[in-house]
């Protein structure tokens, strides 16, 4: 272990360097062993029944770095406690969303990092960076009331009981997409929202969105909650998903 070094320092450092690595625009913060309240509030929302779960049993949370993506995605950087260099790495759950939204979602379980912070960006980016998203999208849309997530390749939109469509889509270019035509996406729970005061204006806005989509390889799906009919000035080109069901388990972080 290096204990020479300064370990805020050293910490907030390799943090800055990893967050630069990682694919997509994400920033660092560092919490110091003084910020007692935003640790344990951060402390609470890790993601983690795992490595990290059983490394914070042991060690209480005195200091982390937090990365963030414009989308609301975060990861914490924190200590490790054993005789090996490098740090550990875990997913942040999003604030805001109800406890059932987590339901029959697997935790994407963090993972230990090596001392060298390029290698380790590659580490995050092709393993728990890969799981985060798909659990993001899973658990976002479940607080939508949706029973079919967004993936990778495929966008679903879900109408809501005021009118309004909203999604929670994986891969980031999309979530471009959708904010250029007339989307808000929630800064706490990461859900994009296009609102319905303007019914020829979102319907418009749907009608655009796929083929911009589909031109970077993402399907879209448009699925109606149970009682719900869309405007007929929806668009005709987006299918309707069939709507899963979901086993209930216990949420766990």
């Amino acid at each position: 272990m290096h204990d020479h070094y300064d370990t805020s320092e050293r910490l907030a450092s390799y943090a800055d360097v990893l967050a630069g690595e990682l694919p997509d625009a994400w920033t660092s913060s560092h919490l110091p062993p003084d910020a007692k309240d935003d640790l344990a509030e951060l402390a609470v929302r890790i993601w983690d029944l795992d490595l990290v779960a059983d490394s914070l049993a042991e060690h209480p949370l005195q200091q982390a770095a937090v990365l963030s993506r414009p989308d609301g995605a975060q990861l914490v950087v924190l200590d490790r406690h054993d005789e090996r260099d490098g740090f550990l790495i875990a997913a942040v759950a999003p604030r805001a969303l109800p406890d059932e939204a987590y339901r029959a979602v697997p935790e994407p379980n963090g993972i230990a990092l090596a001392d060298d912070p390029f290698l380790s960006a590659e580490q995050v980016a092709g393993d728990l960076l890969a799981r985060y998203d798909t659990a993001l999208a899973q658990v976002r849309h479940n607080a939508l009331g949706g029973l079919q997530p967004s993936q990778a390749d495929r966008v679903v939109l879900t109408w809501q009981p005021d009118g309004s469509v909203a999604t929670a889509p994986v891969d980031n270019r999309a979530g471009a997409i959708l904010i250029a035509h007339g989307f808000d996406q929630d800064p706490q729970s990461g859900i994009y929202r296009l609102n319905s005061d303007d019914t020829q204006a979102q319907a418009r806005a749907l009608r655009q969105i796929g083929p911009q989509l589909e031109a970077i390889g993402i399907g879209t799906g448009l699925q109606h909650p149970a009682g719900r009919t869309a405007p007929t000035s929806a668009p005709a080109s987006v299918p309707p998903v069939p709507a899963g069901t979901r086993a209930p388990a216990a949420r766990g972080r």
